[in-house]
């Protein structure tokens, strides 16, 4: 099933259920959504309000290229029963943290909360995801010349990234500094 939505010169949106054709305008982006996943038989889920300025919402996640990090590992004990303020742990298929936490930006909130949790817990969170965004890793030897592009690729394409966004190199050595990287 295919879904298709359309911002209006008007300001309005459109949304289109290709499959069947059912087509609705609406000067409410989320109204649209709401009918068009009504007509496909989908729960639709509004999205959350809105935080107070100077707070951010994100996932962190741990996760390991071997070995288990399922949810109830017993070394999330402590951070299940005592995660940071703002953070509430999820089974992600690994351990997660579903994080909303004030910062400067978003990458001093993340930084903050990965720091915090690495002194409380010993544990380092290692990946921030974003829902329906795809991973930028694929199944490569660890330590092999792949690997190495991955990384470097991985490593440039954040600086990149960082520096279009507005983030300096003082925000990203504090968030890499944050993780106990040696």
């Amino acid at each position: 099933m295919s879904l298709q939505f359309r911002r209006n010169e008007d300001g309005t949106v459109t949304g289109r259920n290709e499959n069947n054709g059912f087509t609705v305008t609406h000067a409410d982006e989320e109204e649209v959504k709401r009918q068009l996943f009504e007509d496909a038989g989908w729960e639709y889920t509004p999205p959350p309000p809105p935080l107070p300025p100077g707070h951010h919402r994100f996932l962190l996640v741990h996760e390991e290229d071997e070995g288990d990090c399922g949810f109830g590992d017993e070394r999330y004990t402590g951070l299940r029963a005592r995660p940071p303020e703002g953070c509430v742990p999820v089974d992600r298929g690994c351990f997660a943290l579903e994080c909303r936490r004030p910062g400067r930006t978003l990458l001093d909130a993340v930084a903050g909360t990965v720091a915090e949790i690495r002194r409380a817990h010993g544990v380092v969170m290692n990946a921030v995801r974003a829902d329906g965004r795809p991973g930028e890793w694929s199944d490569i030897d660890a330590g092999g010349e792949d690997a190495a592009e991955a990384v470097a690729h991985l490593v440039l394409t954040a600086a990149h990234r960082s520096r279009r966004l507005g983030y300096g190199r003082k925000e990203l050595v504090r968030l890499l500094d944050a993780t106990g990287i040696e």
